[in-house]
């Protein structure tokens, strides 16, 4: 009889594990921190995110490797293949392909700002192979109803220079909303979209060109602080963890 009972309960919590499974709440990773916490054998690459709650699903590139990994890529250049002169609404949100270049969007960076207190990492290449950082210690996004101002302080050196500080407190600006420090538009006389002042001190969303070239001033993929206003980079990326 005894063994009769024990083969029954072993098949009712048969029965009730997955029902308990599925009733378990659902946790959607906000970043990609989230996606490292969970299973910290995962290899850089490209994965979804919640930035914005359970319908908000989003493709990111995520850096597990770069100083200690943990990394959400919201911004890359590689190769030229993504138009990056683009409207307000395309920076607000995102565009082009997470195996690739792109720009995540200026809501979910808010978004996320929100929820989490990050740090900043801005890895750059150039065509020569060699590479620089620039690390932030805090970096947030404000909301569209203030310009999505940025706030960037704790600047360590990786070789790159500060070319960011100085962008600090600055509304988001593109071609056809001007929210720059300039009486011209920033914008539009560089060729991309970002936090500029009266223009820049990087471009990383200017035209993509190749390497040195002074026929056009500053409107390529620019660091100045590395490489100066008339060298374009061939690659660059702007990515966020938490601050641990």
């Amino acid at each position: 009889m005894e063994s009769v009972l024990l083969q029954l309960l072993s098949a009712l919590l048969l029965f009730l594990i997955p029902l308990w499974a599925s009733c378990a709440p659902l946790v959607l990773p906000l970043d990609c921190s989230d996606i490292y916490n969970h299973d910290n054998r995962k290899p850089s690459g490209v994965y979804t995110i919640y930035p914005i709650g359970a319908t908000s699903a989003v493709q990111v590139f995520c850096d597990m490797d770069s100083l200690g990994g943990r990394w959400t890529v919201f911004q890359r250049r590689m190769d030229g293949s993504v138009n990056f002169y683009r409207p307000w609404g395309h920076y607000k949100e995102g565009f082009g392909n997470a195996d690739g270049e792109y720009w995540l969007g200026l809501e979910r960076l808010f978004h996320l700002s929100l929820r989490k207190k990050y740090e900043l990492l801005v890895d750059m290449q150039d065509f020569a192979g060699n590479k620089a950082f620039a690390r932030y210690s805090l970096f947030s996004v404000g909301p569209e109803s203030y310009g999505y101002i940025l706030h960037v302080s704790g600047f360590s050196n990786g070789g790159a220079g500060d070319s960011l500080s100085p962008h600090n407190g600055l509304k988001f600006s593109t071609f056809d909303k001007d929210q720059d420090g300039s009486e011209s538009s920033c914008a539009r006389i560089f060729l991309g979209g970002f936090w500029y002042g009266s223009c820049h001190m990087n471009n990383p969303n200017g035209i993509y060109r190749w390497g040195a070239d002074d026929t056009l001033y500053a409107v390529g993929v620019e660091w100045s602080t590395w490489k100066g206003h008339d060298y374009s980079l061939k690659a660059i990326s702007f990515k966020i963890r938490p601050v641990q």
